[in-house]
């Protein structure tokens, strides 16, 4: 598995509460520009549409050896996932007030993968508390070391 691109902010806006390995329906030159690392998917969500799970502003820049036939951007892209686990989304999305948000593109077995999460919003105090409790750790641990050093 070749990781791709990750989301390294969601952990920091968000708390996963579960996450899932999806499929990508890609066109033309996409999946050349995605091997060659030209992805972004900071700021992309997925949503449920029609009971059909749709990628929203990944950004996949143009093949650069491509011609007049490569793909556009930031379009919609389709995420390939069973349809009662789509319908089970669509209904948590409604009821408990989150999100989806894609966190890695990976590579596995020759095909592009997509790891979406289900993510509620984190509030500023529990951003400040992640911080803190990541400096006692940093703290703790640095003690730690000085202290078996010795």
């Amino acid at each position: 598995m070749k990781i791709i691109a990750h989301n390294k902010k969601v952990v920091h806006e968000y708390f996963i509460l579960d996450s899932w390995e999806c499929g990508i329906v890609l066109t033309g030159t996409e999946i050349k520009s995605i091997r060659a690392g030209k992805v972004a998917i900071s700021d992309s969500y997925a949503r449920v549409k029609d009971r059909e799970l749709f990628l929203v502003n990944m950004n996949i820049s143009k093949y650069a050896m491509g011609n007049l036939f490569n793909h556009e951007e930031t379009r919609e892209r389709k995420l390939l996932m069973k349809k009662h686990d789509i319908i089970r989304l669509g209904l948590k999305l409604k009821q408990e007030g989150t999100t989806l948000i894609p966190t890695k593109v990976y590579l596995k077995e020759g095909l592009c993968k997509v790891e979406i999460a289900l993510c509620k919003g984190k509030k500023l105090y529990d951003k400040r508390d992640d911080a803190k409790e990541a400096d006692q750790k940093r703290r703790m641990d640095k003690v730690i070391k000085n202290f078996s050093s010795d």
